[in-house]
């Protein structure tokens, strides 16, 4: 049964990742038998300069979902190349790096320090986080995506994977922009904008105002932006958003995605990427499916 996966010229011995900032310290965890079986581990987005996040309540939780304002808490990209990164390596599973820079300056000194390192599997650039204070998201300007992809493309040694925001009216603009640019492959989506408020206190729940909506609760809306995506390029994509089980997963590859994120799951059952993956395995050999490529964007319209 072959369920391994291509993105670019790297392969995935299977189709199950983890979603930025929601996977812990897995540097820690690296004598995890469990964790060596993932098809990928994506660390927590790292920026050019050290940063401590937004002010506390940073998490709060909504039906069938939560919102966050982390913030990127990170300890920027010397500290993450040096403290963190030689444990991830030991892992012995393909390293898909997360970055943001707040310009492009900042993408390239990134893109600049990563590319003097051995042992990434690929670079994703961060263009969709909704809980920093920017007026608007490049993901959210399709002329601002593709000079952003294409510059980072021509600096990088490693593929480059553009994360894309579903806070966007069309989708498939988007992704097409990012192919235009020179994108080896989408992950999407990233949270939606929300809030919540306190009734007593008339304030936000949330330190930061507004966050990033994450869990079941968006899973619907990610499917069919993932469909969308997918149906109008010809790179890979990774689709998340609420996956929890085997089956959300099956919904994106169905849709069309390459690999699947788990990102929520994790706050729930840290388990949850093995059982994801468990799963598919299973639901392929209970339907007698030889490859995962006969899954992957099967949806019958």
């Amino acid at each position: 049964m072959n369920i391994s996966v291509k993105i670019a010229n790297v392969t995935f011995k299977n189709p199950v990742t983890v979603a930025s900032g929601t996977f812990g310290h897995a540097e820690r965890y690296y004598n995890l038998e469990e964790v060596k079986r993932l098809g990928a581990i994506v660390p927590k987005t790292v920026t050019f300069h050290p940063q401590v996040g937004n002010p506390p309540v940073r998490i709060f939780e909504t039906p069938s979902g939560m919102i966050n304002a982390i913030g990127i808490e990170n300890p920027g990209i010397d500290g993450f190349i040096k403290e963190k990164l030689p444990a991830l390596k030991k892992i012995g599973v393909p390293l898909i790096i997360s970055i943001l820079g707040h310009n492009e300056e900042q993408f390239t000194g990134i893109m600049n320090k990563l590319n003097a390192q051995e042992g990434i599997a690929a670079v994703e650039l961060n263009l969709s986080c909704p809980n920093l204070k920017h007026k608007i998201l490049v993901a959210q300007d399709p002329a601002a995506t593709t000079q952003l992809v294409k510059k980072m493309k021509s600096l990088s040694k490693f593929p480059i994977i553009a994360k894309l925001s579903p806070n966007v009216t069309d989708i498939a603009q988007i992704a097409q922009a990012a192919e235009a640019g020179g994108a080896d492959a989408l992950s999407l989506v990233n949270t939606f904008s929300a809030m919540a408020i306190d009734i007593r206190a008339r304030k936000s729940r949330i330190g930061n105002f507004t966050g990033g909506l994450s869990g079941p609760a968006i899973r619907p809306i990610a499917v069919y932006m993932v469909q969308q995506a997918a149906a109008h390029v010809k790179i890979p994509v990774i689709g998340m958003g609420g996956i929890m089980t085997a089956s959300d997963a099956l919904e994106f590859l169905i849709a069309g995605a390459t690999m699947v994120a788990v990102g929520t799951g994790n706050f729930i059952n840290p388990r949850a990427p093995v059982d994801v993956l468990e799963g598919i395995e299973g639901f392929m050999k209970e339907n007698k499916i030889n490859d995962i490529r006969e899954i992957i964007g099967s949806l019958k319209i």
